[in-house]
């Protein structure tokens, strides 16, 4: 689909590869809907980028609230045909910590955000897509899950957010089989290490360290190069049933 004709929802939208997602799409002239539970930052993001934005609080471990604001936003839009899974976490904790074993809690609240979100996005998102007119090609939706590298290179210390990105992109494909009667397609991207919120608790010694660790470009990832991935995501139809990296060739070391 061509982007000024997107009417997009985006989790996490507030902040991070969320919020410059909104933003690129916004700027081709797409309605977009950004969903989160920071309010004052949600609101702040929709203003910024203009009319075509609006902000929706939503959980996304809350299935009534997703279904909620995903209706809430594609009534706002005039539809919806694109479904951006950005909200996650990334708490560490080994499963043999210094405190003993990791909490069940612990591991099922990373569980919750990012892969029971995901799911209830493109729950939510397919059961409005599927009712779009398809175009020339048949095409009626687009879901795009945010995974990882993690979860192919998970780190020690990584136990409940690599498992929970590695479950993130091994619902793409059966996703894309089972959709595909539909024309929706769906499709993940795994950033390596990025510059967002996430990151940027760490100190600029250790955020640089790290970004020299990429083979090429040395640095942190920017949030808009994702959302330019998420932009050719969309305008590529052949683009479907699999997860793409986007990690400058970064293979994660053990620790």
């Amino acid at each position: 689909m061509n982007l000024d004709q997107v009417k997009a929802v985006i989790t996490g939208g507030a902040s991070g590869l969320g919020q410059a997602t909104a933003a690129r799409l916004a700027a081709a002239g797409a309605a977009v809907a950004l969903l989160d539970v920071q309010d004052e930052a949600g609101r702040k993001a929709a203003g910024a980028i203009g009319a075509q934005a609006s902000y929706h609080r939503c959980d996304v471990t809350d299935e009534s609230a997703v279904d909620a604001a995903v209706r809430a936003a594609a009534e706002r839009m005039g539809g919806l045909n694109v479904a951006v899974s950005c909200a996650g976490v990334a708490t560490p904790g080994k499963l043999l910590g210094k405190d003993g074993p990791l909490a069940s809690s612990a591991f099922q609240r990373v569980m919750d955000i990012n892969v029971l979100g995901t799911f209830l996005l493109d729950r939510a998102a397919a059961a409005i897509m599927q009712g779009n007119a398809p175009d020339a090609d048949g095409e009626r939706g687009l879901l795009i899950h945010t995974a990882s590298v993690a979860a192919f290179e998970g780190q020690i210390g990584q136990v409940a957010y690599a498992t929970s990105k590695a479950a993130v992109a091994g619902m793409v494909l059966p996703l894309a089989r089972e959709l595909a009667r539909f024309g929706i397609r769906v499709v993940g991207i795994a950033p390596g290490i990025f510059g967002t919120p996430m990151m940027s608790g760490l100190p600029q010694e250790a955020q640089d360290s790290l970004g020299k660790q990429v083979p090429f470009p040395p640095r942190l990832g920017r949030p808009d190069e994702y959302a330019e991935l998420v932009a050719a995501v969309v305008t590529n139809r052949m683009l479907n049933g699999d997860t793409i990296r986007l990690d400058g060739a970064i293979r994660m070391a053990p620790r």
